[in-house]
């Protein structure tokens, strides 16, 4: 039987998935650019150094970023006296729930991107293929940040024969209601944590420095003449290529956002957002009935709302945390969570022996559900493969 080949988009050229390792995604995205000049006669000689930098800085930085963000970290505290602490004061039987709520979270994201791809036209997969869009999305972080995104797009795109972009639509979609939650989250952290946030910027000095940071009046001027000076380079220079790059991407990002308002089963699609972030704060909650030290914040402490409170400062801080480049937010996220502990009279090698356990703990099940993504993909491979007539 002959075999015709099926392009994705019009415009762009055929390429294959390498099910056999998780960061070949980017080595995809990069074959379908250098063809996709090809066929516009364009040479990539010449940016072959440049691609080739960009390729080891896009590795090295996040690297280099959690390395020196954990020596910082770390650089005063007692190795001994946090090993003591992991080996002796820990409840493992908290973090073997910690575990299940991370592939929770992970699956019921699946499910909900689900929703959003039926929205735009694209065939219903198995809630397990949803699953390991998902699950490989957030092992390939770990490699390389952002990177799981531009492989789940792919994954599905490949799996369903759909066009990238309409999936990369989605995808922004999918990321939009995340920011909503976390900004409406941060709201919440700040008005009910005010105590706590003012403690921090009158006791710590790096909480002095943010606060005399944030509080100059030549920082917000010069936001607000940034601002200014983009928005009058875009309403002058729109056809620019950068600037039409810039809006094309938002209107994207507003058409994807809006779909869910309108799209079938949006109150669904709600449940399971409000579900998913409520077991992202579990995840980080239930360690604090690991340590003896978090569960004094629980019994203790009856302002404290039997620890949901501290519990939801370490987890905003801890998601704000993520837009730092690193490999699944190590270093970043354990200083952020850190510090949210201290805030609550924490001693920092407690709260550095609590980041690095409720860090380890999902990362390891994350390094687990990239293992069976990868069999699964491999196994289903041949079932899924495009057939062509």
């Amino acid at each position: 039987m002959r075999r015709k080949k099926i392009v994705s988009e019009p415009t762009s050229h055929d390429f294959r998935l390498n099910n056999s390792s998780l960061t070949s995604c980017y080595f995809i995205m990069k074959s379908k650019e250098n063809a996709d000049n090809t066929t516009t006669g364009i040479s990539r000689t010449k940016d072959k150094p440049r691609e080739i930098l960009e390729k080891i800085m896009k590795v090295l930085l996040p690297v280099g970023i959690s390395v020196a963000m954990l020596i910082w970290m770390t650089h005063k505290l007692n190795f001994h006296q946090i090993w003591s602490i992991i080996t002796h004061d820990v409840d493992y039987w908290w973090l073997l729930l910690v575990m299940l709520f991370t592939m929770l979270s992970y699956s019921i994201r699946g499910i909900r991107w689900g929703y959003q791809l039926r929205a735009a036209g694209i065939p219903r997969m198995s809630v397990v293929s949803e699953s390991v869009s998902i699950f490989s999305a957030y092992a390939i972080n770990l490699l390389v940040p952002y990177l799981g995104e531009a492989w789940r797009c792919v994954y599905v795109t490949r799996r369903e024969n759909a066009k990238l972009s309409t999936v990369i639509g989605t995808d922004i979609a999918d990321r939009s209601s995340d920011l909503v939650m976390i900004l409406l989250l941060t709201g919440i952290a700040l008005g009910v944590a005010s105590p706590a946030l003012t403690r921090f910027f009158d006791e710590y000095q790096f909480g002095r420095e943010i606060e005399n940071i944030l509080g100059r009046w030549e920082l917000w001027t010069g936001i607000a003449l940034a601002i200014g000076i983009f928005i009058i380079c875009d309403l002058k220079y729109r056809n620019a290529k950068f600037f039409k790059g810039f809006n094309q991407s938002c209107s994207r990002m507003w058409q994807g956002f809006k779909v869910i308002f309108t799209m079938k089963g949006r109150w669904t699609y709600l449940f399971l957002t409000i579900a998913i972030w409520v077991f992202y704060f579990l995840k980080i909650y239930l360690v604090f009935f690991a340590f003896p030290f978090t569960r004094e914040l629980l019994v203790n402490h009856p302002g404290y709302a039997y620890g949901l409170l501290p519990g939801l400062v370490a987890f905003v801080f801890g998601s704000f945390s993520m837009a730092i480049p690193s490999n699944g937010g190590l270093g970043p996220w354990n200083i952020a969570v850190m510090y949210a502990l201290m805030l609550y009279g924490v001693g920092h090698t407690d709260a550095a022996a609590f980041s690095i356990v409720a860090w380890s703990t999902q990362t390891f099940m994350t390094i687990l559900l990239g293992i069976y993504s990868m069999i699964y993909i491999a196994v289903t491979k041949k079932k899924h493969t495009l057939k062509m007539p």
